[in-house]
């Protein structure tokens, strides 16, 4: 077994990246990235029957339609409009939006649509649509971190550089996706606005803090379904990518692995990882993740008492009975901790949980729950580590599995084409 030390952190170029100078026209950054990619056959892959392919729409297969006619920013517009008042309609309703404005989306669609027309989309991201999360400020909508306030102390007066940066590209903004309130919690339950529920079973949650979005990947999903449009599934993995993965090695800590409430879970995982090598010639190695313990620690110490400096003031101001009963809790907890906690902690550089009904009215203080849904995120997350997960399989309820893949710092590009591989691979398995 090897233990992981430094020399497994440090700065290497990753083989078949170009890096993008940060001072480029975004528009200029988007096409030099194209280019990096495969080409692109939409007879590919073509859909031959009428069961969808788990793989989702990418960017490409969007751009494809529209410049072949197929279909238009505006008609997909609407198939997402008539989408979010069904989610809202259902019961029990899928709130995955906390403000969404059908009129200003069929503008920016209108606008996208006539660009294409005219023949000068302004980029491959024209008519992309994309939801921002509640955390991030994208004009005119308010910022509020699905709170029922914030917006009133922080009013949104421009866009966030990274939104700027995609409204340049002629993305199409869907509206603010639902969260958990302030991001203080890995469930999604939000009494204010309503939780959005999984949607592979909607007595379960989603997963958060960013449960709007993840419920809106599922919900991209049926769109899918809805717009009359060839579909077909590019192949990311070129012979390039090939060569490329021959050399990569996966570390493998087999008893962090096996840390599952079903072994079925890590099963399948492994069947991926075998499929995956045996595919790719890729190779796994034993490692060992040192520490864990004092990572989950220092984790939640360290977001912890952040958190609580952050929003005291706010507590001050008497806005603490404005914040939801389980951030109030979590905030109690975070304010015990001493500056000697914080400073200790700064020197360490499960399947999808049912619904309790009362939880939908008062939110949700589970502290078991949340160290389990946790566990394989912390270290990432503490550590400043690149990490991806995708679907590998379904369990015995039916619920998708996924593999999480963490890579060294800067390595995301390592990560996508891995995934992507995986994805491609497992599209049988998770359509069966």
């Amino acid at each position: 077994m090897n233990a992981v030390t430094a020399d497994h952190f440090s700065k290497k170029p990753e083989q078949g990246v170009v890096l993008l100078g940060d001072d480029r026209d975004p528009v200029e950054r988007v096409e030099e990235a194209l280019q990096c990619l495969p080409p692109y056959d939409p007879s590919v892959h073509r859909m031959t029957d009428d069961k969808p392919p788990f793989l989702y729409w990418k960017i490409r297969d969007f751009a494809h339609a529209y410049r072949s006619g197929s279909t238009t920013p505006s008609a997909v517009a609407e198939h997402i409009i008539a989408g979010v008042e069904q989610w809202s309609n259902k019961k029990p309703p899928m709130p995955m939006l906390v403000y969404f404005n059908a009129d200003d989306l069929r503008k920016q669609a209108d606008a996208s649509t006539k660009r294409f027309q005219q023949g000068n989309p302004i980029s491959i991201l024209d008519g992309i649509f994309i939801a921002i999360k509640d955390d991030i400020d994208c004009f005119p909508y308010p910022s509020k971190g699905a709170t029922t306030f914030f917006d009133k102390i922080r009013p949104v007066e421009k866009d966030a550089v990274c939104v700027a940066r995609l409204r340049k590209c002629g993305v199409v903004f869907i509206g603010k996706a639902n969260m958990h309130e302030l991001g203080l919690g890995v469930t999604g339950n939000n009494p204010n606005y309503g939780t959005a529920r999984n949607p592979h079973s909607i007595d379960r949650y989603t997963g958060g803090s960013s449960s709007g979005p993840a419920a809106l990947a599922y919900a991209q999903q049926q769109l899918e379904q809805m717009v009359e449009s060839p579909l077909c599934v590019p192949n990311l993995v070129s012979p390039n990518s090939k060569n490329i993965l021959e050399s990569v090695k996966i570390g493998k800590y087999t008893e962090w692995f096996h840390d599952v409430s079903d072994r079925d879970i890590s099963n399948t995982c492994e069947d991926a990882l075998k499929l995956l090598c045996s595919s790719f010639g890729c190779q796994i190695e034993e490692i060992i993740l040192p520490e864990l313990e004092e990572m989950r620690t220092a984790h939640v110490v360290s977001i912890g008492t952040e958190s609580f400096c952050d929003l005291k003031p706010h507590y001050k101001a008497g806005k603490r009975t404005a914040f939801t009963l389980d951030t109030r809790t979590s905030l109690a907890l975070f304010g015990s901790f001493t500056s000697t906690d914080y400073v200790a902690s700064q020197r360490i550089s499960i399947t999808a949980p049912k619904i309790p009904e009362s939880a939908l009215k008062s939110g949700e203080s589970d502290y078991v729950v949340s160290a389990c849904l946790m566990r394989f995120v912390l270290a990432g997350n503490l550590l400043g580590l690149p990490a991806i997960t995708v679907p590998v399989g379904h369990d015995k309820q039916g619920l998708p599995i996924g593999l999480q893949l963490i890579g060294r710092p800067w390595g995301e590009a390592s990560l996508l084409r891995m995934a992507s591989a995986i994805e491609v691979l497992c599209d049988d398995i998770m359509n069966n």
